[in-house]
């Protein structure tokens, strides 16, 4: 199952990314791009297969490197309670 946004979260985005706003503390987060980039494609219904593709086809990064950044950006959203299985 992809993951996805917690309900209590209301997104935007902006020209450095997204901002996230977590309703339950009134918290803000800022995703760079390639993070908002991973977070769509992984909430969208895609794996972490075509987010690492997104991004190289988006940024000048090696496959290794984009599937790092992809398991990173999703176990630190799962760990501050932003996303949900």
């Amino acid at each position: 199952m992809s993951p996805r946004l917690h309900p209590d979260l209301t997104t935007a985005d902006t020209e450095y990314g997204t901002v996230l706003l977590d309703q339950r503390d009134g918290r803000y987060w800022q995703l760079n791009p390639s993070a908002a980039l991973i977070m769509r494609v992984l909430t969208g219904g895609g794996d972490r297969d075509r987010a690492a593709d997104t991004l190289l086809d988006a940024f000048d990064v090696d496959r290794d490197r984009a599937l790092r950044d992809v398991d990173a950006v999703l176990a630190e959203l799962t760990a501050a309670g932003l996303v949900v299985s």
